[in-house]
């Protein structure tokens, strides 16, 4: 037995100390300066600070330190500061050392960023809501000082995506949530493509693992008919870039898993209707440096003589990068078999940056004018980040969705009045650029003239737009702007001055209560207010004394009645369902199943239990999709949603401890299902959509709406169903009537 352990402990040692020799061969292969004595110093300080600790997959934990590092060192291109951070990131968190023994040892900068990653550990949410924003705002302002901190801390999330599997099915979907929610889209924004992709992979992986099955499986199905085109298409090519004295490389490139659900998701279409799974990658090696742009344009004239390429399909990313920095000059181009097939044209820099974003911006930034543009825009987004930040935010969970604005925005030119340019999000409207030429310009916005035509508030830009603000001194903030607005900087203004409106308000409501209940000779007093609010079911203070402020809610004898316990009202006594008694019984029950369940297990949901849940409104889910519970303090139920629907994504990221696991066991009950139908309007097609319907056992019809317009009908079909194998029956069946295109199920 002793043998064993001491063979175990041997392999493990074998196991650590190659994983930290790869993580030395890839940063001595980098083009870093080669300082490989402050690495080996930490690694074996880390070594010693974990000994004896174990993650939950029963492995050795400093292997994960080591991992973190690799992916920074080889997926990111870090250098050595930034390696020696990655393998000391949980130093300070989880054992007796300090921030000052890390700067003792390791300097400054090292100690800065492990500190920095410290105060961002377990993951963006802790165990409250409020904790959960307010870490948030930290790793954001760290971020601002240090972009290497956001960068660790990716790539933490990265391996902990990749080890996911030893956790629980509720922490899966916690820990998918949000890095669906936040990490991805950073990754993205910082020009992490590859990186960004797998996250967004793994995520849909553990939280639809059937359906990434059947993609998985679809792909490889296809593959051989990917690998014809690809074969057909590209040597006609070759031999226009051989005759050009260019090196290059062309590969393909195939649609992610996520990438095609979401499409699926989006575009309401079968797998077998997507038709840009496959796409054709380019990269040269230019001839000369200063020429790299117009031999991007030189390929694109070549290609444009072999294929013809799509009108509305060309995007030129190299004059006018992504936000992320990202740059490449794609075209759809058409091939001999009668297939569109997407090229993009990309110098070897211009690859580098989309595979390790701000990392490689820094390794050419000396090199190319581009990459400077491309680092301005960065600093700029943090610059926006931080001061939003700045901002007063009593409610930090409004945090998470403003800084989500900014996260994936794609970008517009915009021009001022006197020919300024302005980079805007996509959809970005009037207000918005009024709020991001000045905050007073914005508050007191009555519209504008885009292009010297008068516009409302609300009207969206388009790039090229000329736009010049017009203002009124009378004008206010008002509620309705905040569905106006699309960057995060206009919702963060509009908000603060809505908060400070709200507290006028308040004040006011305060003061009319108080005279209320002294008329009433009754204390004012916080238990008074508190029965006053579950009375009116108001969900906070705040929310009553804004009713009351606004004269929304005027107080009446019957609530002095009921303070001075008086009975139920007049109305309430005459319904017995409505009794005190009656609601306590069901309060108890609901509260005994609530406190029944294990946030370790799966809740199975049956036909007996499904009546102590609420069905969300938002998604509807209905047995066999993939769902989740969420415990809704407010409601005291838990609420199914489904794992896809944006409201549970907000909530798995938001409050990640609130969810459970759910799956379905449930044969009687009926749920709610709505299906679209779109075709053709010809005579007698209603007649084959009821008779089809007619034929389907067990469904029960609940509403039928159609309207047609210009030969064209759209119908909205309400039904009873048990599962979603009968939804898919009756999308199967309606397919197959003659003149209806397309069939699906609408959330």
């Amino acid at each position: 037995m002793e043998q064993i352990e001491i063979n175990k402990e041997e392999q493990e040692e074998k196991l650590i100390y190659d994983a930290f020799r790869k993580l030395l061969d890839t940063y001595l292969a980098s083009n870093h300066r080669k300082n490989t004595d402050i690495i080996t110093r930490a690694f074996q300080f880390a070594k010693q600070a974990h000994k004896g600790v174990r993650r939950l997959s029963g492995e050795p934990y400093i292997l994960h330190p080591i991992a973190v590092a690799q992916i920074a060192c080889e997926e990111i291109g870090l250098g050595s500061t930034s390696i020696c951070a990655a393998l000391l990131h949980d130093v300070e968190e989880d054992t007796d050392y300090t921030y000052e023994d890390i700067r003792n040892l390791f300097g400054q900068k090292v100690a800065d960023i492990v500190e920095g990653l410290t105060k961002i550990s377990g993951g963006i949410f802790g165990d409250r809501a409020s904790l959960q924003a307010e870490t948030f705002k930290k790793l954001l302002l760290t971020m601002s000082d240090d972009i290497r901190v956001i960068l660790i801390k990716i790539s933490d999330r990265l391996h902990n995506m990749r080890t996911l599997s030893s956790m629980a099915p509720n922490k899966q979907y916690k820990i998918a949530g949000e890095t669906l929610y936040i990490y991805a889209p950073l990754a993205d924004r910082l020009g992490l493509n590859k990186i960004k992709t797998e996250l967004e992979d793994l995520s849909f992986r553990y939280e639809h693992p059937d359906t990434y099955k059947f993609i998985q499986e679809k792909l490889k199905s296809t593959e051989s008919e990917r690998e014809l085109i690809f074969g057909d298409f590209t040597p006609p090519i070759r031999t226009a870039l051989d005759k050009m004295g260019l090196k290059y490389e062309i590969t393909s490139r195939v649609k992610s898993p996520y990438s095609i659900w979401r499409k699926i998701q989006d575009k309401k279409v079968s797998f077998e209707e997507i038709y840009d799974i496959l796409a054709i990658r380019i990269v040269f090696q230019p001839l000369k440096e200063e020429e790299e742009i117009n031999e991007c344009f030189n390929i694109y004239v070549a290609l444009t003589q072999i294929y013809k390429p799509h009108p509305e399909r060309t995007r030129d990313w190299v004059n006018h990068p992504k936000a992320n920095g990202y740059q490449g000059l794609h075209v759809t181009l058409m091939s001999n078999q009668g297939n569109w097939v997407e090229v993009q044209v990309r110098s070897q820099r211009m690859d580098e940056i989309d595979e390790k974003g701000v990392a490689a911006h820094w390794k050419y930034k000396d090199r190319n004018r581009v990459s400077d543009e491309a680092d301005e825009k960065i600093d700029k987004w943090l610059h926006t980040i931080k001061e939003i930040l700045n901002d007063p935010q009593p409610d930090t969970l409004d945090l998470l969705d403003t800084i989500k604005l900014n996260l994936f925005a794609k970008e517009i030119i915009v021009f001022t009045p006197k020919g300024d340019i302005k980079s805007l999000p996509a959809d970005a409207t009037a207000l918005d650029f009024a709020f991001s030429i000045h905050t007073m310009l914005g508050t007191h916005c009555i519209g504008a003239k885009v292009n010297h035509v008068l516009q409302p508030l609300m009207y969206r830009l388009k790039g090229g737009d000329q736009v010049e603000i017009l203002t009124s001194n009378r004008q206010q903030v008002k509620r309705e702007w905040l569905s106006y607005v699309t960057t995060a900087k206009a919702k963060s203004k509009i908000q603060a001055s809505l908060r400070r409106m709200d507290r006028e308000i308040q004040h006011e409501g305060n003061k009319i209560l108080q005279v209320f209940l002294e008329h009433k000779d009754l204390e004012f007093n916080s238990t008074n207010i508190e029965k006053l609010r579950h009375y009116h079911h108001f969900h906070s203070r705040d929310e009553l004394l804004m009713a009351i402020g606004n004269k929304e809610l005027v107080l009446t004898e019957q609530d002095a009645s009921f303070l001075k316990g008086k009975g139920l009202s007049t109305w309430r006594r005459f319904l017995p369902f409505k009794s005190n008694k009656v609601q306590e019984n069901e309060e108890e029950n609901h509260v005994d199943f609530l406190s029944s369940l294990d946030h370790k297990k799966v809740l199975t949901l049956t036909d007996s239990n499904i009546h102590q849940c609420v069905i969300a409104d938002c998604c509807q889910p209905i047995p066999t999709d993939d769902a989740l519970g969420y415990i809704d303090a407010s409601l005291g139920r838990l609420v199914i949603h489904k794992r896809r629907c944006d409201e549970a994504t907000r909530l798995k990221s938001n409050f990640g401890n609130n969810i459970i696991a759910v799956k379905w066991d449930m044969h009687s009950t009926l749920f709610k299902a709505c299906i679209a139908i779109i075709g053709i309007d010809k005579k007698g097609i209603l007649l084959q959509i009821a008779n089809t319907l007619y034929t389907q056992e067990h469904i029960n019809v609940t509403a039928l709406t159609i309207e047609s317009k210009d030969g064209v009908f759209e119908a909205t079909i309400n039904i009873m169903v048990h599962n979603t194998d009968e939804v898919n029956n009756i999308c199967t069946s309606l397919k197959e009537i003659e003149n209806i295109v397309k069939v699906y199920r609408k959330d």
